[in-house]
């Protein structure tokens, strides 16, 4: 490219090159900022269409927490899931009760949400206050040692 055609050859001498005012085209103040300024005032909307992610948090997660999720059944869902078991002829009984190995069905923790009506005895790893006390107002109870 020829030197004598560039643009700011041709501007040499007018003291703005184009650019108005003194100055105008020095400052951050025509583009609202330099670099990530205003981001949460007046460019939110330019921030919003190229990285809608910008304001989510970020950072460090545990090592014990990855790849590790709990999964949980209810007081409420263990007569179904007897009731399948039953149908399966899968149904282990002890002491005349029905008898759930809640850690070899694949579920950690057994939470309190819902009603039971059988007496159930029931072997889980982990288990809330109130799933503890409707297993044994229905009659059964939770298994905490090995069996």
């Amino acid at each position: 490219m020829p030197t004598k055609d560039r643009k700011v050859r041709k501007k040499r001498g007018s003291r703005t090159h184009g650019w108005g005012q003194v100055g105008q085209h020095r400052s951050g103040g025509g583009r609202g900022g330099h670099g990530k300024a205003g981001y949460d005032k007046h460019k939110w909307t330019y921030v919003l269409k190229h990285d809608p992610t910008y304001w989510e948090k970020k950072g460090f997660v545990s090592t014990k927490a990855l790849g590790r999720k709990v999964n949980v059944i209810n007081v409420g869902k263990l007569d179904d899931l007897a009731d399948k078991l039953e149908s399966e002829k899968n149904l282990e009984k002890r002491e005349k009760k029905i008898f759930l190995d809640l850690e070899s069905l694949g579920y950690d923790k057994l939470l309190g949400t819902g009603e039971i009506s059988k007496p159930m005895l029931v072997k889980v790893a982990s288990y809330s206050e109130a799933a503890s006390r409707k297993l044994e107002e229905a009659g059964g109870q939770i298994l905490k040692e090995k069996e």
